[in-house]
């Protein structure tokens, strides 16, 4: 500990919801076993932890670092390398200034030069991987971190075995709080409580093949004797809402732009359809959800598949292609939503891979690292 007896920790990284949710979720958990930690956050300037950080109420400070392009032997690689030699230059000046005992990293770009600098100082590194397959950043750091906090077994591909931790993701508390019954929730989606119900939801921004899945199927939605909830993502909302009032809505499909409490969407779902982005499969994992995984094609080192394997193999989703999912999407929610027997052995089965309390769990070791150096 510092002369003052503060624990003092840097959390770095970002880029998605996906890397702020877990790094907001350590740092609260810190901040609940030590009430007085100084935490301050460490992302790429422009990037959506700028906003997400201070909105959760904590101190965040940028750096001018941003991804390399593909393939990495175009020109423009040697701007992103200078970036990078800036910020990690910046971010030794800011552990300089901050003096933490620990330095957390998510992974995305911020990450790897607020870690590297961190190491060059001999400050103790803890890496949480949110994926099943490592990402670049992470992979970088596999030499310098004393920890390595997953949420998927097999990580020694990546990492060395003894500094392995498997503690899961941390998800939204938000979640697991939520309160109300089913009939609640699916009575403040303006749905059926006597339906089933599949909930369709492609992230924040949507997911332009589940959306073009569901415009292609409407007719088979209004023939059936299911439900659909509809997540649209906003930047699809103005053009979906066109085709819906030329091709008339179905009465049973609910749409909407954003959902702004995922904790009641879930409630009501009786299953759902996802991209399988590594913060949600965690979430399905611990609320027990019956899931269909349609994996993004448009993430580095296609390790949304590998996600969604890795629960697939299991027998604890089930998967539809990108490609495929125009053509066999929308039959197969409906096949399965009325197949209890599935949707039964698919929610005991992905509830067996849930690992519960990642933060806390995470959090001890970052305050043991500290109390350590």
């Amino acid at each position: 500990m510092n002369k003052d007896n503060e624990l003092r920790v840097v959390i770095s990284g970002g880029g998605t919801g996906g890397h702020i949710f877990p790094a907001v979720s350590i740092a609260n958990a810190i901040v609940a076993l030590c009430p007085n930690a100084k935490i301050l956050f460490v992302g790429a300037n422009n990037r959506m932890e700028m906003q997400r950080v201070p909105a959760a109420g904590y101190e965040i400070k940028g750096l001018p670092i941003r991804g390399l392009y593909r393939p990495l032997w175009k020109p423009a690689n040697i701007g992103v390398a200078i970036d990078y030699l800036v910020s990690k230059w910046k971010a030794r000046s800011i552990l300089k200034q901050f003096r933490p005992q620990v330095a957390v990293g998510v992974g995305g770009y911020a990450s790897s030069a607020t870690l590297g600098a961190a190491y060059d100082m001999h400050i103790p590194c803890l890496v949480q991987e949110q994926n099943s397959y490592a990402g670049l950043t992470n992979k970088r750091l596999a030499g310098k971190a004393q920890k390595f906090c997953v949420a998927y077994e097999g990580m020694e591909r990546f990492f060395p075995a003894e500094k392995i931790m498997l503690t899961g993701n941390p998800v939204r508390q938000s979640l697991l709080d939520t309160k109300v019954s089913r009939e609640e929730a699916l009575r403040s989606l303006g749905l059926d409580t006597k339906k089933k119900t599949v909930v369709l939801v492609g992230g924040s921004l949507g997911a332009r093949s589940l959306n073009d899945s569901m415009m292609a199927h409407l007719d088979d939605i209004r023939q059936s004797d299911v439900q659909f909830y509809w997540q649209t993502g906003k930047i699809y909302s103005k053009e979906i809402a066109g085709i819906l009032q030329e091709k008339g809505k179905p009465d049973n499909l609910v749409v909407t732009d954003f959902i702004t409490d995922m904790g009641v969407a879930y409630k009501a779902a009786d299953l759902v359809v996802s991209r399988s982005g590594a913060g949600s499969i965690s979430e399905f994992c611990l609320l027990g959800k019956p899931v269909i995984l349609v994996p993004s094609p448009n993430v580095a080192e296609d390790h949304q598949t590998k996600n969604a394997m890795a629960l697939v193999d299991k027998q604890a989703a089930l998967i539809v292609k990108d490609a495929e999912a125009k053509d066999k999407l929308i039959d197969l929610a409906i096949k399965t939503v009325n197949d209890d027997a599935l949707l039964k052995s698919l929610s005991e089965n992905v509830l067996k891979m849930a690992l519960p309390h990642s933060a806390d769990i995470i959090a001890k070791e970052v305050i043991k690292l500290a109390q350590n150096h």
